[in-house]
């Protein structure tokens, strides 16, 4: 990629750590002579006063680059934000696996001189859409139906490419991207779906049955999700922020859009390679 003209910044919700490496980004960026914006609400939670050779305030919607700091949430507010615009993130993990980081912590300073420089590689990563009472929200990672812990088991039914595929008792369903995939997919025991492929998974929290298993979905194929309760509500999420409820009998489609977020990756990087070295660290 080209050196960016203008940089937006965003990090982790806990500052403590980021100090260091956010003055050390606002002086490389003056010295290439690219605008580092600093959002709004970034400089109220940094309570940042004065930083030389940066914007503070500034829109982030004219950068060329997203720079964040920060774990998954971070990163995936990120990718959320630009997501089906040409604006790459490149993430720096400052938080606990960084799955979707190119850059770990302790190598900020050559990874902000790439960053400044264009000296990396851009994936592009599907998302889901989820259509929503309150309009279209977009998933990177994934969405997710769960039961209220003050109510009882969720009864949710599920068909994919208008073909009724089953109906669970469950404390809740997933759907993930392959990028999605490692995380809540993941803890329940659903598959692990390589970057590139094209597809997705639908997998259960929890089912109150042995015949309950992970999905994966063709690309194509466009998954409903109903609530069967005629009393109970159920919480929907994308990405682990709530969007909204499905009342009883309500539904949910959700669909699949390739190539919609941008994620800046250092040359070389793979897919395995990370998987390797994020899971494998955690269980050493």
């Amino acid at each position: 990629m080209n050196a960016p003209k203008s940089v937006a910044l965003f990090t982790r919700r806990n500052t403590s750590t980021t100090g260091a490496a956010i003055a050390r980004l606002a002086e490389m960026a003056g010295a290439a002579g690219v605008e580092l914006i600093i959002p709004s609400e970034e400089v109220e939670k940094l309570d940042l006063g004065h930083l030389p050779d940066a914007t503070l305030g500034g829109n982030p919607d004219v950068a060329d680059l997203a720079i964040a700091l920060g774990g998954d949430g971070t990163i995936l507010g990120a990718l959320r934000r630009y997501a089906g615009r040409d604006v790459p993130v490149f993430a720096m993990n400052f938080g606990e696996i960084g799955f979707l980081a190119t850059v770990e912590q302790d190598g900020y300073d050559a990874g902000f001189e790439r960053a400044l420089s264009g000296d990396f590689d851009v994936l592009s990563l599907p998302v889901l859409t989820a259509g929503v009472s309150s309009g279209d929200r977009v998933a990177v990672n994934d969405v997710s139906f769960h039961r209220r812990q003050d109510l009882r088991v969720a009864e949710l039914g599920y068909s994919v490419a208008g073909e009724a595929v089953g109906g669970v008792r469950c404390d809740g369903l997933v759907v993930s991207t392959p990028a999605g995939s490692t995380g809540y997919n993941l803890a329940n025991g659903g598959p692990v779906l390589a970057w590139g492929v094209s597809g997705y998974v639908v997998s259960f929290i929890a089912p109150h049955t042995l015949t309950a298993r992970a999905l994966v979905v063709a690309p194509d194929d466009v998954l409903e999700v109903v609530n069967r309760s005629d009393i109970d509500p159920v919480d929907v999420t994308t990405d682990g922020r709530g969007v909204c409820t499905l009342e009883p009998q309500e539904r949910v489609e959700v669909r699949f859009e390739e190539g919609v977020a941008q994620l800046a990756q250092v040359s070389g990087a793979t897919f395995y390679r990370r998987l390797r070295d994020k899971f494998g660290r955690l269980s050493s």
